[in-house]
């Protein structure tokens, strides 16, 4: 978005409040001080917000390898008339995370504690003495000890210290140019994603862009309509989606071009977490979506203006180590039926929560991964095939970080490095990053590109390297 980000979040603060469950993955249990619980439950306290946009929230983690019915089990404050009663219905996964909203019952005061029970009897609780400023959370899930975290994770892995590692320099030449002309795109220009010598960019006002070489940069194709950008559509052709990111499939964009997107522009204060597939081989101005997989329900909420922003696809083939949250065991393709023979790794603003889905040829589909960023927002994400390794970026509001994740030892995504952005590049408003592939390597280095959504001194697309 052009707006900035203190104000994309003023506007999602109504609709984040009201925060729904999400399951997730998780680990084994610990009583650490403050808390106390019962040796035979699995269920546990995993993290307590106190203040700011997601206050008064509870999560709980089942560390057991066994799905566990919560229906009607009570939430309580450090006051025994106060109660929260689950819904019937709720079960949480084994391994899963589950977030409760709770002000409507009661309210998470700055000395208060938090307490869960079942039938009755006190299964886990923990207390504190300030606010959470802004997360309480048990460190490692499940195992550790309380401690106050950088970043609020509910329904995700909590942000434990040490999990990025301190910054370090970028890893190449810190010099960055411009790589479009003046005043081509204007602002809003969001996600990036280079085939070849195309160049595919989502433009947040409803446009797709493919673009094609100009030196060392990026202009408009002149051909097949695209001269302006193509307007997009939702399946049925009405709405103006607000495309945030923009991904490929191993089938190139022959196979469809992949858009996330966060709203309809035509009405803008309602989330819409979707993505959008276009088929981009004809010469029409204006793209219809064959079909969108609408994932909002699926998540906890988010602000209008808070939702999807990068998106990118990784093969079957690279995702080998990865343990399925749906599952609890090695992600295997096969069980999931014709999909595009790989998973969509999407990028949330308002939570810097990175999720993995499956999304099949028929419209269903699953989600496989949620991984905590560590980042106050995830603006875009790009696969690097040739070094097996996601990229996760932040924009102004993190100082332009730039964070690589590998799959671990335990079978999901971690934070490997965490990188500055180049010394030469300002702190632009970044909300598109594109990594250039291993043909380009030359000099032991390769181009990247950012794009710019606030248009800077009236450039939206600049130029920088990393090494191979």
């Amino acid at each position: 978005m052009s707006e900035s980000r203190a104000r994309r979040r003023a506007v999602g603060l109504a609709a984040v409040s009201v925060l729904a469950a999400a399951v997730l993955t998780g680990g084994p249990a610990h009583a650490a001080a403050g808390q106390t619980a019962l040796a035979a439950d699995t269920v546990r306290v995993n993290e307590v917000v106190t203040t700011g946009d997601v206050n008064d929230s509870i999560e709980l983690y089942n560390t057991g390898a066994a799905a566990v019915d919560i229906s009607g089990w009570i939430l309580k404050d450090d006051q025994d008339s106060s109660e929260y009663q689950i819904a019937a219905g709720t079960t949480l996964a084994a391994g899963g995370f589950h977030a409760f909203d709770v002000h409507n019952a009661f309210g998470l005061g700055s000395a208060d504690e938090a307490r869960l029970y079942h039938g009755g009897t006190l299964v886990d609780s923990f207390s504190w003495t300030k606010h959470s400023d802004p997360s309480w959370s048990r460190c490692p899930d499940g195992t550790g000890a309380f401690g106050q975290a950088a970043v609020v994770t509910l329904g995700g892995p909590n942000s434990c210290a040490g999990a990025g590692g301190t910054s370090v320099a970028w890893p190449g030449s810190g010099t960055v140019t411009t790589a479009d002309g003046s005043n081509v795109f204007g602002e809003d220009l969001s996600g990036l994603y280079q085939e070849g010598s195309v160049l595919w960019a989502a433009q947040n006002s409803g446009k797709l862009w493919r673009l094609v070489r100009n030196g060392t940069g990026w202009k408009p194709d002149a051909s097949a309509g695209w001269t302006s950008g193509k307007t997009l559509r939702y399946p049925n052709g009405s709405g103006t989606p607000d495309d945030e990111g923009v991904t490929l499939t191993g089938a190139g964009s022959a196979g469809g071009v992949y858009v996330s997107t966060e709203r309809n522009g035509d009405a803008s204060g309602t989330s819409r977490t979707s993505v959008l597939r276009y088929d981009v081989s004809g010469t029409s101005t204006t793209l219809t979506a064959t079909r969108e997989w609408n994932l909002t329900a699926d998540l906890p909420p988010v602000g209008s203006n808070l939702g999807f922003e990068g998106i990118t696809w990784i093969p079957d083939s690279s995702l080998t180590g990865l343990v399925d949250s749906s599952t609890g065991a090695a992600y295997d393709p096969s069980r999931y039926g014709s999909h595009t023979g790989g998973v969509f790794f999407i990028g949330v603003e308002g939570t810097g929560m990175i999720y993995g889905y499956v999304l099949q040829d028929s419209g269903a589909f699953t989600r496989i991964a949620s991984v905590s960023s560590g980042m106050q927002g995830v603006m875009e994400l790009q696969w690097e095939p040739q070094a097996s390794r996601l990229w996760v970026v932040c924009d102004d509001t993190c100082d332009g970080q730039h964070r690589t994740m590998k799959i671990n030892a335990a079978g999901a995504f971690a934070v490997v490095a965490v990188y500055n952005r180049p010394s030469g590049m300002a702190n632009y408003n970044n909300e598109g990053f594109s990594v250039a592939g291993a043909d380009e390597c030359s000099g032991g280095a390769k181009p990247v590109y950012w794009s710019d959504d606030s248009n800077d001194s009236g450039h939206a697309l600049r130029r920088g390297a990393i090494t191979c």
